[in-house]
C-alpha cells in the first residue's frame, strides 16, 4: 500500500470519528451567527463562538497535515479555508476609517455563506439517505440564516423600509424564496448579493420540491384501479404472470421429450 493511500484511509477514519461532535459545532456555530447577526454578541456568545472557531482550525489543520495532496484539498475546501480567516478580520473593529467597515461586510457576507456551506454538509452527512428531508432541513437553514443576514445588511435604522425585526426578515426571505414577489429590494451591495443568492436557491428548491410532489402524486394515481397509467402493483403482477407462463412452458417442453 502506498504512502499517499495510507494517509487518505486515515484523513477518511478522522472524518468518520469527527462526523458527530463536529456536527454539533456545526448546528451550534449556526446559532451563534444567527444570534450574532439578529441580536448582536456578548461575552458569553464571543467567548463560545472563538472556542468553536480555534476548533474548527485544528480540524481544518489535522485534515490539511494528513492529506496527501495538498493542493487538491484546498481546491475542495477553500470556501472553508477563507472562513476560517473570516472571525480574524474582527478586528479592524478597532479603526473606524470606512474601508475597514466595507471590509467589515463583506466578511459578515462571507461568513453568512460559509456557514450555510459548513451547516449543509452537516446536514447532508446527517440525512444522506432522505433526500426530501434533507432539502427540507436544507430549506429552513437558508431562510433563517438568510433572515438574519437580511436584517444585519438592511436594518430600518440604517436603510429607508429596511427591516424592522428578524420576523419581518424571515418573512421577506420566505417570499423571496418562494418566487412570490416582496415591496421592498436591498440597496446595500451586501444585501443585493444574498437576496440574488436567496432567489437562486428559491428557484432551484422550487423545482425540486415541484418534481417529488408531482412524482407523489402520480404514483398514488397509478395506484389507483382506474389509472390508466400502470402502477408498481400492475407491473408486479404482470412479471408474476409472465414467471408462471415461463414455468408451463418449460413443463410442456420436458412433458413433450419424454
Amino acid at each position: 500500500m502506498s504512502a499517499g493511500t495510507e494517509r487518505w484511509r486515515t484523513l477518511e477514519q478522522l472524518d468518520d470519528w469527527l462526523r458527530t461532535p463536529m456536527l454539533l459545532l456545526s448546528l451550534l456555530w449556526l446559532v451563534i451567527v444567527v444570534v450574532e447577526l439578529t441580536s448582536g454578541t456578548s461575552d458569553l456568545i464571543g467567548t463560545l463562538g472563538t472556542l468553536i472557531w480555534i476548533i474548527f482550525i485544528g480540524e481544518f489543520a489535522i485534515r490539511f497535515a494528513l492529506a496527501p495532496e495538498k493542493g487538491a484539498f484546498l481546491r475542495t475546501n477553500w470556501l472553508t479555508a477563507i472562513a476560517l480567516l473570516v472571525p480574524a478580520l474582527r478586528l479592524f473593529r478597532a479603526f473606524s476609517i470606512l474601508r475597514a467597515a466595507r471590509l467589515l461586510r463583506g466578511a459578515r457576507l462571507v461568513r453568512i455563506v460559509s456557514t450555510a456551506n459548513r451547516s449543509m454538509n452537516a446536514l447532508r452527512e446527517t440525512l444522506k439517505r432522505r433526500q426530501f428531508g434533507y432539502v427540507a432541513g436544507l430549506t429552513l437553514l437558508v431562510l433563517v440564516l438568510g433572515a438574519a443576514g437580511m436584517l444585519s445588511f438592511e436594518p430600518a435604522q440604517e436603510v429607508e423600509g429596511g427591516f424592522t425585526s428578524f420576523g419581518h426578515a424571515l418573512w421577506w426571505t420566505g417570499m423571496l424564496i418562494a418566487s412570490l414577489g416582496t415591496d421592498f429590494w436591498p440597496t446595500t451591495t451586501e444585501g443585493r448579493v444574498l437576496s440574488a443568492m436567496l432567489a437562486l436557491y428559491g428557484l432551484a428548491v422550487f423545482g425540486y420540491i415541484t418534481a417529488t410532489f408531482a412524482s407523489f402524486f402520480i404514483g398514488r394515481d397509478a395506484e389507483a384501479p382506474s389509472a390508466a397509467v400502470a402502477g408498481a402493483a400492475d407491473i408486479s403482477g404482470l412479471r408474476e404472470e409472465i414467471v408462471a407462463l415461463r414455468l408451463r412452458l418449460e413443463q410442456h417442453g420436458l412433458r413433450r421429450a419424454e
